[in-house]
């Protein structure tokens, strides 16, 4: 008889709480350890980001090696325009071979906030939200919880879809309107990649990398290029033009209540492959990564580099007034 009571007793919790293999703790608790107990993975997929009504495509390869090793390739693909962000053991880079060029970080990117190509920041994402909601359709697992992007607080959440086999399908990142900004569809998880040893190593993968693609570079600047969005009270005061060696730049002095300056300069390939340190964190903007400080961002597009930088506005501010740029029509 007391046997047949705690047979009941296990039935009960299977059927009627969820502590089968399907519970929405146990499917949490497995993609932790698929992800974070394993040597390493290699995620291929494509990315959708909508920015100020347009809509920028990447494919995208994401390779992590357990040690704190990263790389992601973007490759937008409008253009074929690829970039790369790579973290190993000397630190953050923000490559960008056509230009022969990259950006290094002193950061701790991927940690400090939300990243939809990456496993590890989407399940964290879901462990560490309480209110998350979880339910099971047909032979998927769907997640939706918070997210934490400090540089564009309007993406709020995150929906989140596994298959019966706890492979990542898609995530999709929503602003405060339920309005998609972010749509990652998966093509393809490896959790047992083989890594060659110089894999994440800055040199080999700039001797490896297809130098074929060019550059979208321009030699002179006809006309201005200015931010469709100006902080009440701030009007542009100064326009100068400055003939360099091989290029223009335009600084363009806006004065009032939220002064800033704009700097716009024509892009050029490094003749050899240069590391340019800063101060800042990578961060995707428009139809490419960018860095993003305490009170500046630089972002190349449309063969055009741009460098805002205040000493009063605060990053919600700066990224506004660079999002309403009237860029070139080659971004798009």
């Amino acid at each position: 008889m007391k046997k047949l009571s705690l047979v009941l007793l296990v039935l009960v919790c299977l059927l009627v709480t969820g502590c089968g293999k399907n519970s929405e703790s146990d499917i949490l608790s497995d993609l932790d350890k698929k992800v974070n107990a394993g040597k390493g993975y290699v995620m291929t997929g494509t990315l959708e980001v909508l920015n100020n009504d347009d809509i920028y495509n990447y494919e995208v390869e994401t390779a992590y090696k357990k040690d704190d090793y990263y790389k992601i390739t973007l490759t937008n693909t409008s253009n074929n325009h690829e970039q790369i962000i790579l973290k190993n053991d000397d630190g953050v880079y923000v490559l960008t071979p056509s230009l022969n060029k990259s950006f290094k970080f002193q950061s701790d990117w991927p940690y400090n906030n939300s990243q939809v190509y990456l496993l590890q920041s989407i399940i964290s994402d879901l462990e560490n939200d309480d209110k998350r909601t979880f339910k099971k359709d047909d032979k998927n697992y769907i997640f939706t919880s918070n997210v934490n992007y400090p540089n564009n607080r309007n993406l709020v959440k995150q929906k989140v879809t596994f298959n019966e086999n706890l492979k990542l399908e898609e995530a999709v990142v929503l602003d405060s309107d339920e309005v998609p900004n972010m749509t990652l569809k998966v093509k393809d998880i490896d959790f047992s990649p083989s890594f060659k040893d110089n894999y994440f190593e800055i040199d080999a993968i700039m001797s490896t990398i297809n130098l074929e693609e060019e550059a979208v570079e321009t030699s002179v600047i006809d006309d201005a290029i200015y931010p469709l969005v100006l902080p009440e009270g701030t009007k542009l005061a100064s326009e100068e033009k400055v003939d360099m060696t091989d290029g223009d730049r335009v600084i363009l002095t806006f004065t009032g209540d939220k002064p800033f300056l704009l700097v716009e300069e024509t892009v050029k390939t490094m003749d050899e492959f240069t590391v340019i340190p800063t101060m800042g964190e990578p961060v995707m903007f428009m139809d490419s990564l960018g860095v993003l400080s305490d009170n500046s961002i630089n972002f190349t597009s449309g063969g055009i580099n741009y460098y805002l930088v205040s000493e009063v506005m605060n990053q919600d501010e700066l990224l506004e007034i660079a999002n309403s740029i009237s860029v070139l029509p080659t971004m798009k």
